[in-house]
């Protein structure tokens, strides 16, 4: 089984924020994979779906960005899912609009969202892909920068971004992390 969650916010005011490109990626794979985001439950909307045999479930916590957690241990609970079978895409300050960055481990780095899962899961170690979306340059809060929308400029290297995280995803369904971040990294 497989369990690519997608870290964002609900709600339109957010959907095109910098935040959201975790959402922005499961969006999409839903569409490339055909498997619909139907269900509601554990505080979240994800689908179920079957690629090569293998059960792919997509995942967006539905409890904001900073409780993300909340959501995600409930649903690996009854479905028996382990930290090794997930893979966590969301946003990262640290990296230029339109670099990915997976890794198989790691602290928070500061990301409100990712601490809830490490204080949730009990551990650092699971698999995530890191889409840059910069820091702000002109003395903007962080809060309000990753809550804002990407500028004209930005546009075609997150598209790049989530296309390329997308495609690992993908990827990761067939080969094992380790390879498909040895191949997009």
């Amino acid at each position: 089984m497989k369990l690519i969650i997608g870290l964002g916010n609900p709600g339109r005011q957010y959907e095109k924020t910098r935040h959201n490109v975790g959402f922005m990626v499961i969006d999409k794979l839903a569409d490339n994979l055909s498997i619909p985001l139907d269900r509601q439950k554990f505080n979240g909307i994800y689908g179920i779906g079957h690629i090569s045999g293998e059960k792919v479930i997509l995942l967006k916590p539905l409890t904001y960005m900073n409780l993300s957690g909340e959501c995600i241990r409930p649903l690996m609970e009854f479905y028996e899912i382990t930290e090794e079978e997930i893979v966590v895409v969301y946003d990262d300050l640290d990296l230029p609009v339109g670099k990915t960055r997976l890794r198989t481990k790691g602290s928070a780095g500061g990301h409100n969202g990712i601490k809830s899962m490490i204080h949730h899961l009990g551990t650092q170690e699971f698999n995530r892909i890191k889409i840059g979306i910069d820091r702000p340059t002109n003395g903007m809060k962080i809060s309000d920068y990753v809550l804002g929308q990407f500028t004209e400029e930005d546009h075609i290297g997150i598209k790049e971004s989530i296309d390329a995280s997308v495609s690992a995803c993908e990827k990761w369904l067939t080969s094992s992390f380790v390879q498909v971040m040895n191949e997009f990294n």
